[in-house]
């Protein structure tokens, strides 16, 4: 009996190896997400670690920003969504939570989602970006972009672009500090700094974005499943530029 117990605690020891070495593999390849099944949630997924020196001045991104409105049909990296909602609202600074746009008082009031339809490595879908454990969760599944599109007056460039970054905000966050003042002003202060951190990276990664503020508020609600203490603000859809 001794020995039938080492015999099968040996071959639970080589099966665990054996998968290790299996998941090894699948995250060397390229096309293969980082970390799937986060925690208890197996629809969330660990981005790349975001890249901190690039191959473009942010002099030459702010020379060459422009609005682009007309997107290739080409999926984007698993890489490339990484920096785009790290440069929006990444965590610069673990120890404080502090990010890469600024914050009155550290607040917060935003959250970001993004609307998947082309992207290697994810299936079509509404995801939420989490900054502090740089990952994103799927709140639902199939591509929403011609729903979007339509939601957004129609605007053709949601429909073409492998994904939409959309921006909320919780502003009862800022309020409690900052009362009415904070809602009108400090929260779309922060939603600019975001969003041009948005085109900047883009321009540097060669894709293009265009901000986007007219669309029908409770559509987008609906479309996105978004939860009643946010209210929808911004859409940046982002792509190569056709």
């Amino acid at each position: 009996m001794k020995y039938l117990t080492i015999l099968l605690c040996l071959i639970i020891l080589a099966a665990l190896f054996g998968c290790g070495e299996e998941l090894l593999e699948q995250n060397n390849n390229e096309d293969e997400l980082i970390v799937t099944g986060v925690g208890n949630s197996p629809n969330s997924y660990y981005l790349p670690e975001p890249v901190l020196t690039g191959e473009m001045s942010v002099e030459e991104a702010l020379e060459s920003r422009r609005s682009r409105r007309n997107f290739q049909n080409e999926a984007l990296s698993a890489e490339q969504l990484s920096q785009i909602l790290w440069a929006a609202y990444g965590i610069t600074e673990h120890g404080r939570g502090l990010r890469t746009a600024p914050s009155a008082g550290a607040t917060y009031p935003l959250e970001i989602y993004v609307v998947i339809g082309y992207v290697s490595g994810f299936d079509a879908g509404v995801y939420k970006y989490d900054p502090h454990d740089h990952k994103i969760t799927e709140i639902k599944r199939g591509d929403i972009r011609d729903e979007l599109s339509a939601a957004a007056l129609n605007q053709a460039m949601i429909r073409e672009a492998p994904i939409t970054v959309v921006y909320t905000a919780v502003f009862s966050r800022i309020e409690g500090r900052y009362g009415q003042r904070g809602r009108e002003r400090y929260v779309f202060m922060e939603i600019g700094h975001s969003a041009q951190n948005i085109y900047l990276q883009a321009e540097a990664l060669g894709l293009g974005t265009c901000a986007i503020g007219a669309f029908t508020d409770s559509d987008v609600r609906d479309i996105l499943d978004i939860p009643a203490e946010e209210d929808p603000l911004y859409f940046l859809p982002v792509g190569y530029v056709r």
